[in-house]
C-alpha cells in the first residue's frame, strides 16, 4: 500500500461537528444583524456585531481547514544519488550558536553539502566554518548598493551560487536531527512536489509556555488541514525545497517584472496620447489619424500582454506602429512648419538686413495659441517602451526566486509556488530543535515582524485574487492573513462590557432567551471543535495570545498599510538574538493590555455600584461581568510573560 493510500482524513463525526458549528454561527450572526442590533447606540452596537461577524468568519475558515485535516503516513524512503545543499542562514547570531547548528547539519546522514550563509560577513565565523569543514558564503559583489531583502536576499544569493537539486533551509538556532533528509526527501518522488515543511519546536520553553512559543495548534492540525488542501506553506526554516521549482519561480518573477514594466509604459503612453490628442487641431486629419493609430496600438498591445503573447513580439509591433505614426507626423509637420514660418514673417517686422523677425506682444500671443507638432509626444512614447528595464538594474540579480515583497519571505514564496501548480507537504515530525524568545520584548518584536510580513503579502498579493490557486488554496492563505485582523475585534470585545457597566448602554436590543439560545450553543460547539481537534494538545495559550496581542496586530496592520500604499519604512526592528532587559521588568511593553485590564476592573466596580443603586439590571450586570472575567483571563497572559526571564540557554532567534 502506498503512503498516500494510508493517509488519514477527518471522520464523518468531525465533519458533522464542523457543519453544525458553522450553521449555529451563521444562525446567530444573521439574527444579530437583522433583529438584535441596538441602532440607537450604533457607535458600539455596530463595531460589536462586526467583531462577532469577524469571529464567525474566522471560525468558518478554521472549520474549512479541519475539513481536509490530513495526517500523512510514513513517507517513502529517500531516493538515492540526489544532491542536497543545507543552508544555515545567519545575520548577527552568536558564532557559537551558528556553529552548533552547522556542526549538527554536517552530521545529517544523507549525502549533502552544508553552507553557512553569513549576512553579517564576519571573518571569525568564516575561519570557524573552515575549521569545522563546512562551506561559508556571503553576498556576491552584485549586491553592493542594491536592496538586500534581508533573509530572502541571503537565500536568493546562495541559490545562484550553489547547485544541489534540493535545499534544506535552517535558521541559525534550529539544530537538525541526522535523519531529517531521510524523513523528508521521499516526498519528492512526486515530480510536482516543491516543498516539505516540518514543525518548529523549541527546547528552551517550559511546560507553561508563558510566551506562547510552541504553537502546537499551528504546527499540527492547522498545517495538516492546509496540507489536505495542498496549501501547507513554507515557514522559513526546517523545510526542504526543490531547486527546480524555486528557479522556475525566479524566472517567472523576472518575466512578470518585465511585463509589469511594459504595462506601465503602455499605460503612461495612453495618457500622453490622450492629452496630446485633445490639443491637436481637428483639421489636421493626417496627424489625428497618426495619433489615433498609436492609441489603438496601445489598446492592442495591452490586450496582447493580458492574453500572454510574447513580450518581444508585442513591443516590436507597437514600436513599428509608433515609427510609422512618427513618419506620418513628420511629413505633415513639414508643411506645418513652413506655414508657421510664413505666419511668423507675416506677423512681425523684418529686421534690418533680413536676418530675422521682430514680434510684438500681439504677435506672440497669437503664436502661443497656435497648435504645434505632437512629434515630441510620439518620441517620448517610443523612448518609454524601449527603456523598459529588462536587466532589472535596480536589483542585485534579475531573477529572485524567493519573494521579496514582504519582511517575511516564506508565505509569499510558497503561495507563488502553489499558483504555478507545484505541491507542498507538511511532515508532522519534529526533526529540528530550536530556541524561542526568552523575554516578552523579544517575543513582541518577533510577532510584530511576522504579522507585518503577512499583512504586506495580503495587501500586495491578495490570495483571493491570485491566478493559479484553487479556491481552497486561496482561502487557506487568506485564513492566516485574516487571523491578524483580530486586534480590531478585540477592541470591540473589551469596549462593549466597559460601556454597559459604566453607562448602562446595551449594544444589543435585549438580553433575551432568543439571544442566549443562539449564542451559547454556538460558543459551546465551537469550543468543543477545538477540544476534539487538539486531541489533548493545549490550545488555551494560543487562544489567549490571539486576542491579548491586539496592540501588536493593530500596529502591524497600520505599519504594513503605510509601507505598501504610502511607501513609508516599516517601524520594526530585527528580532534580538539574546535575552533582553535583565534589569527591571518591562511592563511598558504591555502597557496597552495593562490599561485595558485596569479599565475592565474599574468598569466592574462602577457596574456593581450602578446595580446597587438600581440603575442597571441584575442580568445585564451579570452577563457583562462574565465577559469582563473572560477578557481578564485572556489579557492576564501578559503578566507571566513580563515576569518570565527564560532559562540560561544562550541566544535565540
Amino acid at each position: 500500500m502506498s503512503a498516500a493510500a494510508a493517509d488519514r482524513y477527518p471522520s464523518a463525526g468531525l465533519r458533522i461537528l464542523i457543519a453544525a458549528s458553522v450553521l449555529l454561527g451563521v444562525n446567530y450572526v444573521v439574527w444579530r444583524w437583522l433583529f438584535s442590533v441596538n441602532w440607537s447606540a450604533w457607535w458600539i452596537a455596530v463595531p460589536l456585531v462586526v467583531a462577532e461577524t469577524y469571529s464567525l468568519i474566522d471560525s468558518m475558515l478554521f472549520g474549512l481547514t479541519m475539513w481536509r485535516w490530513r495526517r500523512r503516513a510514513a513517507p517513502p524512503p529517500p531516493p538515492e544519488g540526489r544532491t542536497v545543499d543545507v543552508f544555515v542562514t545567519t545575520y548577527n547570531e552568536p558564532v557559537e550558536l551558528v556553529l552548533a547548528t552547522a556542526e549538527a547539519a554536517s552530521r545529517i546522514r544523507y549525502p549533502h553539502e552544508t553552507w553557512i550563509l553569513d549576512d553579517g560577513e564576519r571573518p571569525e565565523l568564516e575561519r570557524a566554518a573552515a575549521e569545522l569543514g563546512v562551506r561559508y558564503m556571503t553576498r556576491a559583489a552584485s549586491w553592493t548598493n542594491k536592496p538586500r531583502h534581508a533573509k530572502a536576499g541571503n537565500l536568493n544569493n546562495a541559490l545562484l551560487h550553489t547547485h544541489g537539486e534540493f535545499i534544506l533551509v535552517l535558521d541559525a538556532d534550529q539544530v537538525p536531527d541526522p535523519e531529517i533528509l531521510h524523513r523528508t526527501l521521499g516526498y519528492f518522488e512526486d515530480e510536482r512536489m516543491a516543498l516539505v515543511q516540518t514543525p518548529q519546536y523549541f527546547v528552551n520553553v517550559p511546560d507553561a509556555d508563558p510566551l506562547g512559543s510552541q504553537a502546537p495548534l499551528f504546527y499540527g492540525p492547522i498545517q495538516q488541514g492546509k496540507d489536505g488542501w495542498n496549501a501547507a506553506f513554507f515557514c522559513g526554516s526546517n523545510a526542504v525545497l526543490r531547486r527546480e521549482a524555486l528557479m522556475q519561480l525566479g524566472i517567472s518573477g523576472y518575466v512578470r517584472a518585465v511585463e509589469e514594466g511594459v504595462v506601465r509604459a503602455l499605460r503612461t503612453a495612453g495618457r500622453v496620447l490622450d492629452r496630446t490628442r485633445a490639443e491637436v487641431d481637428p483639421d489636421r486629419k493626417d496627424v489625428v489619424a497618426a495619433l489615433d493609430s498609436v492609441r489603438e496600438a496601445v489598446r492592442t498591445a495591452r490586450a496582447s500582454v493580458r492574453d500572454g503573447r510574447p513580450l518581444a513580439e508585442v513591443t516590436y509591433r507597437f514600436q513599428q506602429t509608433v515609427d510609422a505614426a512618427a513618419r506620418a507626423v513628420v511629413e505633415a509637420d513639414v508643411g506645418s512648419i513652413r506655414a508657421d514660418l510664413d505666419a511668423i514673417a507675416a506677423l512681425g517686422t523684418t529686421v534690418e538686413g533680413g536676418d530675422g523677425v521682430l514680434l510684438d506682444e500681439t504677435s506672440l500671443a497669437r503664436l502661443a495659441d497656435r497648435d504645434w507638432s505632437p512629434l515630441g509626444a510620439l518620441e517620448s512614447i517610443r523612448a518609454m517602451v524601449r527603456a523598459v528595464d529588462v536587466d532589472r538594474d535596480e536589483e542585485a540579480e534579475p531573477t529572485l526566486a524567493l519573494a521579496t515583497i514582504s519582511v517575511t519571505e516564506d508565505m509569499a514564496t510558497s503561495m507563488r509556488l502553489h499558483g504555478m501548480g507545484w505541491k507542498s507537504a507538511y511532515h508532522h515530525e519534529v526533526l529540528a530543535h530550536g530556541l524561542a524568545p526568552e523575554d516578552v520584548g523579544t517575543m513582541l518584536t518577533q510577532r510584530l515582524r511576522w504579522a507585518q510580513g503577512t499583512i504586506q503579502v495580503m495587501l500586495r498579493e491578495n490570495p483571493l485574487l491570485q491566478r493559479g490557486l484553487t479556491i481552497p488554496q486561496r482561502l487557506m492563505y487568506w485564513a492566516t492573513m485574516w487571523s491578524y485582523l483580530a486586534g480590531f475585534a478585540a477592541l470591540a470585545y473589551i469596549a462593549a462590557p466597559v460601556i454597559y457597566l459604566i453607562f448602562g448602554i446595551l449594544p444589543v436590543q435585549a438580553y433575551s432567551w432568543d439571544f442566549f439560545g443562539r449564542l451559547v450553543p454556538f460558543l459551546l460547539l465551537n469550543q468543543l471543535l477545538f477540544v476534539v481537534v487538539s486531541r489533548g494538545t493545549p490550545t488555551w495559550r494560543g487562544q489567549q495570545y490571539s486576542l491579548a496581542l491586539f496592540p501588536v496586530w493593530i500596529k502591524a496592520c497600520w505599519t504594513a498599510f503605510r509601507n505598501v500604499y504610502l511607501h513609508k519604512p516599516l517601524d520594526f526592528a530585527v528580532t534580538p538574538k539574546t535575552r533582553q532587559g535583565r534589569g527591571t521588568l518591562p511592563w511598558g511593553a504591555v502597557r496597552y493590555q495593562l490599561a485595558a485590564m485596569v479599565l475592565l476592573v474599574a468598569a466592574s466596580a462602577v457596574g456593581v455600584v450602578r446595580l446597587y443603586l438600581g440603575a442597571s439590571s441584575v442580568l445585564g450586570v451579570g452577563v457583562n461581568l462574565f465577559w469582563v472575567l473572560f477578557d481578564l483571563a485572556i489579557l492576564s497572559v501578559v503578566i507571566p510573560a513580563v515576569r518570565y526571564r527564560g532559562p540560561d540557554t544562550g541566544g535565540n532567534r
